[in-house]
């Protein structure tokens, strides 16, 4: 069974960082796009900043404040949020798709609530 777990969320003050770490087993890591979506409360889950072998992407809310990155040697993708704000308060999703098949997306259960406060 495919598993992705994510950790480092956590209580930070505002303009702190924080590092997120997703570790995936049971797929062929270097075949999937990963990526880092987010939910606050009371709204829809939306992409953060996504990741291939050779680009990555951001949301304009993050440019330049989040850095993902990822080590297909550990099957690990990591979010690195520096400069956080209130806003960027939101439980962190780690999400997983097949650069071919589409349809195999798996996601992770979602950190401890990553709060700016």
């Amino acid at each position: 069974q495919v598993q992705l777990v994510e950790s480092g969320g956590g209580l930070v003050q505002p303009e702190g960082s924080l590092r997120l770490s997703c570790a995936a087993s049971r797929i062929i890591f270097s075949l999937y796009i990963m990526a880092w979506y987010r939910q606050a409360p009371g709204k829809q889950r939306e992409l953060v900043a996504s990741i291939t072998s050779d680009s990555t992407h951001y949301a304009d809310s993050v440019k330049s404040r989040f850095t993902i990155s990822r080590d297909n040697a550990k099957n690990t993708v990591y979010l690195q949020m520096n400069s956080l704000k209130p806003e960027d308060t939101a439980v962190y999703y780690c999400n997983a798709q097949h650069v071919r098949l589409r349809r195999l997306e798996y996601w992770g259960q979602g950190t401890q609530g990553t709060k700016i406060s």
